[in-house]
C-alpha cells in the first residue's frame, strides 16, 4: 500500500510512504543493492543505523545459490538474511539482458557508445548463455555451468518461497542497440508474461506454506527508448492490477533519454501506486529521478564506487572524491567533515586511501558504509525539502538544474 503525503508545487516530486509486511519505508528512497541477500562488504545489521529502510536482491543469483527452497526453509530472505526491513527481489529479467542481448551488443542499460563510434562496444565471444522463447527464458548458470528454464510462473514461485515484500514478475529487458521491431516484440513478450504472472501470483496466494503471505506484486514497463511503445506499454501494465510499478529495459542512448522515458511514463501511472526506477543511483540521477515522480531506486553504482575508491562529498565535481589519487596521501581530515557516519567519525582520507591501496579488506566496508550513509542522508533532506516545498532549491544548492 502507498500513502502520498506531500508534493511539490514545480515538479512531479513528491513524499510518500510504501507500507509493507515487514516496516514502512518513507519515500522517495534509495534502495540498496543486496544481490545474494547482502550488499557487498556491510552486514545486514547495520544498514538500518545508517538510514536505509529497504534492499533489493536477486532472484536469479539466489536461485542459482544456495535455492529458494533452502531459503524457504529458513524462514524467508528476512530469516536468512537476518535483515527485517523491507525487501523487494527483482525477477532476473536484467540476468537475461546481461548474459544474452547485452553481453552480445557490449551494452549496458543506458549505451554510451554505438556504432560508429569509438571505441566500439566490447563484445564478449563465446555459446549463448541465454535463449528466449515464449515459453520462458534458457540460460546456462555462471556458477557451475547447469542449464536452468524461469519461465513467469517459476519466477512467482521462487520469489514466493524468498518472501520479499515486493516482488517483480519476469520481463524481457532490451537492449539499446535493439530497433523498434525487435523492441515492440519484446515488449509485447513482457506483456503476456506479466498476466501469466499475475494469474500465478493469484493461485499462490493462500499458500500457507510460503514465509511471506503479504507480497506485493509490481508490474515493469518496458518499450526501450521509443515513445510509442513506452506509452503503450505504460496503458498496458497500469491496468492490469499490480501493486505498484517499475520503469525497466532500456533507458536509451543517454540519460537525457533516461529522462524522456520517465516523462512518457509516470505522468500515466495511477497516483495512488509507488513507482521504482531500476538501476539508478547516482547523485544527479536521483534528484531528476525523483522531480519526476519515482518513489523508489535501486542502484549498485554507489557500493560499487566505494570499493573501486571513489566515495561521495558533496561539494566535489560530480560529488565525489577518489581516494587512490596521491592528494590524500597524508591528507588528516574525514572523507566529509559533516557526515555522521562511522567511518568519518574514526578515519581520515589518508588512512582510507592507505587501506584501499593495500587491498585491504576493512576498505571496502569502510566506503561503502560512508557512500550509504551519504544516499539515506541525501534522501532525508530531499524529504524534507518536498515537505517544505523547496526541492528545486535544494537542487540548486547541489548545483543541479532540473530540467
Amino acid at each position: 500500500m502507498f500513502r502520498e503525503l506531500r508534493s511539490s508545487s514545480y515538479s512531479a516530486a513528491r513524499t510518500g510512504e510504501l507500507v509493507t509486511a515487514h516496516g514502512t519505508v518513507r519515500t522517495p528512497a534509495f534502495v540498496a543493492v543486496a544481490t545474494r541477500a547482502s550488499v557487498k562488504g556491510v552486514e545486514p545489521g547495520i544498514l538500518s543505523a545508517l538510514g536505509l529502510e529497504l534492499v533489493i536482491a536477486n532472484t536469479y543469483h539466489l536461485h542459482l545459490r544456495p535455492g529458494e527452497d533452502a531459503i524457504a526453509a529458513l524462514g524467508g530472505l528476512h530469516g536468512f538474511s537476518g535483515w527485517h526491513g523491507p525487501t523487494i527481489t527483482d525477477s532476473g529479467g536484467f540476468q537475461v539482458f546481461s548474459l544474452g542481448a547485452g553481453r552480445e551488443h557490449g551494452v549496458g542499460k543506458v549505451a554510451s557508445i554505438f556504432p560508429g563510434d569509438e571505441p566500439a562496444p566490447r563484445r564478449l565471444d563465446g555459446p549463448p548463455l541465454v535463449r528466449l522463447s515464449e515459453h520462458g527464458a534458457w540460460f546456462r548458470s555462471v556458477v557451475d555451468g547447469s542449464e536452468h528454464t524461469f519461465t513467469p510462473e517459476s519466477v512467482i514461485t521462487i520469489e514466493r518461497k524468498l518472501g520479499a515484500d515486493i516482488i517483480l514478475p519476469l520481463d524481457e529487458c532490451t537492449s539499446p542497440l535493439h530497433d523498434h521491431a525487435y523492441t515492440r516484440a519484446a515488449m509485447e513478450r513482457t506483456h503476456r508474461w506479466a498476466r501469466r504472472a499475475i494469474e500465478a501470483f493469484r493461485l499462490l496466494a493462500d499458500d500457507p506454506t510460503f514465509p511471506n503471505p503479504d507480497q506485493q506484486l509490481f508490474g515493469i514497463v518496458q518499450g526501450g527508448a521509443y515513445e510509442d511503445l513506452r506509452r503503450e506499454s505504460t496503458g498496458v501494465i497500469r491496468n492490469m492490477g499490480f501493486d505498484g510499478f517499475a520503469v525497466g529495459g532500456s533507458l536509451g542512448r543517454s540519460k537525457d533519454d533516461m529522462w524522456r522515458v520517465l516523462d512518457w511514463t509516470i505522468p500515466e501511472l495511477p497516483p495512488d501506486k509507488p513507482r521504482h526506477l531500476l538501476g539508478i543511483g547516482e547523485i544527479e540521477d536521483v534528484f531528476a529521478a525523483v522531480a519526476r515522480g519515482v518513489d523508489t531506486f535501486d542502484c549498485a553504482a554507489p557500493t560499487r564506487m566505494a570499493r573501486n575508491g571513489s566515495v561521495f562529498l558533496r561539494d566535489a565535481p560530480r560529488h565525489r572524491i577518489h581516494l587512490r589519487n596521491a592528494a590524500y596521501r597524508i591528507d588528516d581530515r574525514p572523507i566529509d567533515p559533516d557526515c555522521d557516519c562511522p567511518t568519518c567519525a574514526e578515519h581520515s582520507r589518508a588512512y582510507l586511501q592507505h587501506l584501499c591501496r593495500s587491498g585491504e579488506l576493512s576498505y571496502y566496508r569502510l566506503a561503502t558504509i560512508h557512500n550509504l550513509r551519504f544516499l539515506a542522508r541525501l534522501l532525508d533532506d530531499i524529504r524534507a525539502a518536498i515537505a517544505a516545498d523547496r526541492f528545486e532549491a535544494l537542487a540548486g544548492e547541489w548545483g543541479i538544474t532540473l530540467s
